[in-house]
This record gives C-alpha cells, structure tokens and sequence, in this order.
C-alpha cells in the first residue's frame, strides 16, 4: 500500500547543496501528537508552578503571622501578670485603709505579714487565648472593686481628716522588720510568747517619728522596754507606743504631727541590738500595726 508522504525541500541563498526532508503523514501526526502533549504538560507544569508558588506565599505569611502572634500573646500574658501583681499591691493597700476606717475587721496574721510585686497567677501551660480572656475579666472585675472601694474610703476621709491625722498611717523609722506582730519565740527564754508590736531594726540614732497626731502622754525608762515614749491620739482613741530609745526629743504633754521626731534609735531594755520595738493600741487593745503603715 503506497504512503503519502510530505517534502521539506531547503535551497540555500548563496552556492550550497540542496536538501530535502521527506516525512510520512504518520511520523508528522505522531510529531504533532508528541508536540502537543509537551506543550499540555509544559503548560499544566508552568500553572502549577505559579499556584505553588502563591501557596508557599501564603504559607510563609501566615507562618510569620502566627510566629508574630505567638511573641503577641507572651507579652499578653506578661501584661497580665502584671496587671495581677499590681491589683494584688491594691487589694493590699484598701485593705489596710478599710481597716484603718473600721469597716473590716483585721485577719490575724502569723509570721512576716505578705507582700505584693509577684505574680499571683498559677505556674500553668496556657494554650487558649480565652484562658487570658477569662483572667483579665477576673482582673477587671478586681479592678471595679477596688475602684469602687476607694470611692467610699475617699468619701470617708474627705469627712473624717482630723480623724484621719491621729490614725497611725507611717513607720516610725526606716529600716527592716526583724520581728513581727503575733506568736514567736521569745529571743531571750526561747518560750512560746505574743507579741505585741513590731521590731524595725536599724543604726543607733537614726531618727523616730510619730506615727499619726497626738499628745505624747509618757517619756519613761524600764528594764523590758528601756526608753519608751507613749503617744495618744485622742479624736481616734489611738495610742501608739515606741521603746528602746536612745533618747527622748519630746516631754509629756508636748503636742506632736505625724512625722515629727520624738526620740532616736537606741538598744536600752531588753534588746540584742539598736531597733525600735513598735505598738498600736486602741482601746487598750494591741492591733497588729502592719495594718497602720501605708508607706511600707
């Protein structure tokens, strides 16, 4: 059976040889088919490529994103914790002014009383955003009424300040607490014995100052206490007491401000070393005076 077949003939411009290319009709359309297949294949290929390409874009963007997210919701919870260690510092200190105004009573408290600047939420693995949105709503719901609060404590010293000047509010001198209110182990008899005040150690001579303003009632010398000044602070029934002096600076019956010197740091009494051992009475009761020092 004869093929038809189709010539290439090629004459060169210029002296040469001529050529001719002679192809079957089969081989042209299995060329052809070949052809087009690469070409759908280089096409497919090439679009493909581009989708890709945008995909891995897109991937890279949100990897960023999320990467970005994740710095995000650290210092989201670092803001947190600090937010909760600032409340915490505020509940402390409206604490301390309720009960300044008496409208709750003091918690007994044993020991070094607590401070706040740390973190009270709990060491835990937090791999939802809404756990930090339920603990801010808890710290907002805090902050509202710690806020509301001071509005009624503000009403009520506004009314109150002469009340307010003979309530013990500062410490008497500037040093650490080496013995708190409460239980201890007396450190001369080693004996299980309460204690009525607080001990701030500090250097011999350094200054005492009334804590709130009275009348001092009492300059006196003994064996326990050594140099003692008693002050009273009659518009509160307030009497705030301050032993182990070096020295006296006030005499009975001189009237005294809140941050007035009245006497310097000394060890007379029964004392290891230069403190002042700190009283708060009202009424003749001891009160622990953690709760009547605002700048601590």
């Amino acid at each position: 059976m004869d093929r038809k077949y189709l010539s290439l003939i090629i004459i060169p411009h210029k002296k040469g040889k001529q050529r001719s290319y002679s192809l079957s009709k089969k081989a042209i359309h299995i060329t052809a088919g070949v052809t087009a297949f690469v070409f759908v294949a280089l096409t497919l290929f090439l679009i493909d490529y581009f989708l890709m390409n945008g995909t891995r874009k897109k991937y890279k963007k949100l990897l960023a994103d999320y990467q970005q997210q994740g710095v995000t919701l650290a210092q989201y919870r670092e803001s947190i914790g600090s937010l909760n260690a600032k409340i915490h510092d505020l509940e402390g200190y409206a604490k301390k002014l309720n009960v300044m105004a008496g409208f709750k009573a003091e918690d007994p408290i044993e020991g070094e009383p607590g401070v706040g600047g740390n973190s009270d939420i709990p060491e835990q693995n937090i791999t939802e955003p809404q756990n930090e949105l339920s603990q801010l709503d808890i710290l907002g719901k805090k902050a509202e009424g710690i806020n509301r609060n001071f509005d009624i404590l503000n009403n009520h010293f506004e009314n109150q300040k002469l009340e307010l000047a003979q309530t013990p509010s500062i410490m008497p001198t500037q040093g650490y607490w080496s013995s708190s209110y409460g239980w201890r182990d007396d450190p001369f008899t080693g004996k299980r014995t309460f204690h009525r005040g607080v001990d701030i150690a500090t250097q011999t001579g350094n200054p005492v100052l009334a804590t709130a303003d009275g009348i001092v009632i009492q300059t006196k010398s003994d064996k326990i206490g050594g140099k003692t000044i008693k002050i009273s602070h009659p518009k509160t029934g307030f009497v705030t007491v301050y032993c182990h002096l070096s020295k006296y600076l006030v005499k009975p019956g001189q009237r005294v401000k809140r941050g007035d010197t009245i006497g310097l740091i000394g060890s007379t009494g029964r004392a290891r070393g230069p403190h002042v051992h700190y009283e708060v009475r009202l009424n003749g009761k001891a009160l622990n005076p953690w709760f009547y020092i605002l700048d601590n």
